[in-house]
């Protein structure tokens, strides 16, 4: 639930200001009443309808002190410009100026007249204006919510990378100093052989009944007796247990691990990990989904985080694999592993269990083995994020689309044994692929373009929208 501060901003003139009093109460309530109906939005409004510079300064300090994402400047007639300048200036996050429907009064004026001030000082901002009734205009206040959350509950986070560089892959290389700037986050390394020490030390019983969960849970375990065998799979719970453990300890909010080729060679690959860390539920019950990206990829780490923060849902992480132009169907793969939220889009982790399957790792691509989570993602529409960088400066792309159900068989025109989503989307393929600044690409349920449009305004970077 995004906390966004509302201010509404009046006339100085103390016999104008009394006047209006009635007028911007009414509509100030109006407007809070629309929003807390969204269950999304929690509203805190200013002790008092704002009539002088040090007013507005104090309320902001106030209300940034209660932990706020953004702020709402709410006009419903006439306001003298510089209340909303001094109250920006003091803001340390996002604005969104909202003009209410009120013809009788220059409610419309006043926001114009504000938010060209915030433009001459160079203050970012956005603006609406609009009935609060109108669902249309909740819609636009919902999405800078979300896109405001996000920014401002991503600022003072911690990444965990696990080893460095994968495979040779730039696009998952960051730049530290350039992600404190932009987004506020920090990063620390960790080595890998971590996981494989401490995942010694997990306790046996702890194992037993993660293993037991996985076996009456799952559709089917294929066992081979060489990839994929109890030990190796006992192996895997082993590691994403001492995972965790170094995720609590060193208080990271989200993370990447390497894997390949250290521990996908001479350990175990970390598939199970990738899946459940990113679920919200795993061997031990419900809990909250946490961004865990494949391959030591930073920047996919960084837009999962982006994605969960301004939706509360499990996020994916894979690559584009194929495009069948006979059934105009992208295919979207990762190695092994994908949140199995996604196999039946269920809040009810058995109903999405049932529909996976742990296959043995392909052994001349992963000679440490392991399980690779497997599934065909579940149909319904879903939104398509990815940071990249050209000349070293930060871009997204971003794309709607919906997954559609194929027969099992289409599985295994890829990879069988490996988690895939079959997906329409409204894009020419050779746009697609001139496009992307990345072979991954991360999805969570729904319509979320317009979100992920105010939240790289917001920030101050360029993005593409595809397929509009």
């Amino acid at each position: 639930m995004a906390r966004l501060g509302l201010l509404t901003f009046s006339d100085t003139r103390p016999t104008a200001y009394q006047a209006m009093l009635s007028v911007n109460l009414e509509f100030q309530k109006k407007l809070e009443e629309a929003l807390k109906s969204t269950k999304e939005i929690e509203v805190l409004p200013a002790q008092n309808i704002i009539q002088t510079p040090k007013q507005a300064e104090a309320e902001v300090a106030r209300l940034e002190a209660m932990g706020v994402d953004g702020f709402l400047f709410h006009f419903a007639g006439w306001s003298f410009p510089n209340l909303a300048t001094v109250a920006a200036r003091r803001a340390q996050v996002p604005i969104l100026l909202i003009a209410s429907l009120n013809p009788g009064y220059p409610s419309l004026i006043g926001m114009i007249a504000s938010g060209a001030s915030l433009d001459q000082v160079g203050i970012k901002h956005s603006r609406v204006w609009g009935d609060p009734l109108d669902p249309k205009c909740v819609a636009r206040i919902l999405q800078f919510g979300r896109a405001a959350r996000a920014l401002h509950r991503l600022r003072g986070q911690i990444c965990g990378l696990f080893g460095g560089r994968s495979m040779g892959m730039y696009v998952g290389t960051a730049d530290p100093p350039q992600w404190q700037s932009l987004f506020g986050v920090d990063l620390e390394h960790i080595d890998q052989l971590e996981i494989v020490r401490r995942a010694k030390e997990i306790p046996q019983e702890k194992v037993k009944r993660a293993l037991s969960w996985l076996k009456d849970g799952v559709g089917r375990i294929h066992w081979d007796g060489a990839s994929l065998t109890e030990e190796k799979l006992e192996l895997q719970v082993r590691a994403y247990y001492a995972t965790q453990e170094i995720i609590k300890e060193k208080e990271l909010d989200f993370v990447a691990i390497k894997c390949q080729p250290e521990l996908s060679d001479t350990f175990v690959t970390q598939c199970l990990s990738q899946a459940f860390l990113n679920d919200p539920y795993d061997m031990d019950g419900l809990k909250e989904p946490f961004v865990c990206a494949c391959e030591a990829d930073l920047d996919g780490a960084l837009t999962m985080q982006i994605l969960k923060l301004m939706t509360n849902q499990p996020v994916l992480f894979y690559d584009l694999r194929h495009y069948d132009a006979k059934d105009d169907v992208y295919v979207f793969s990762n190695c092994g592993s994908m949140a199995t939220f996604y196999a039946g889009r269920s809040n009810v982790p058995e109903e999405n269990l049932k529909r996976v399957s742990l296959y043995p790792q392909i052994s001349f691509y992963y000679p440490g083995g392991g399980a690779a989570v497997q599934y065909m993602a579940a149909p319904g529409k879903a939104t398509f994020a990815r940071l990249a960088r050209k000349n070293g400066k930060y871009w997204m792309v971003v794309f709607a689309g919906e997954f559609i159900e194929e027969p099992q068989e289409k599985l295994k025109e890829a990879t069988l044994e490996w988690p895939q989503a079959f997906v329409r989307l409204n894009i020419p393929p050779q746009v697609l692929v001139e496009t992307l600044g990345s072979n991954h690409l991360h999805t969570v349920a729904g319509d979320y373009v317009d979100c992920l449009t105010e939240f790289c305004a917001m920030v101050g970077i360029e993005i593409t929208v595809l397929g509009r």
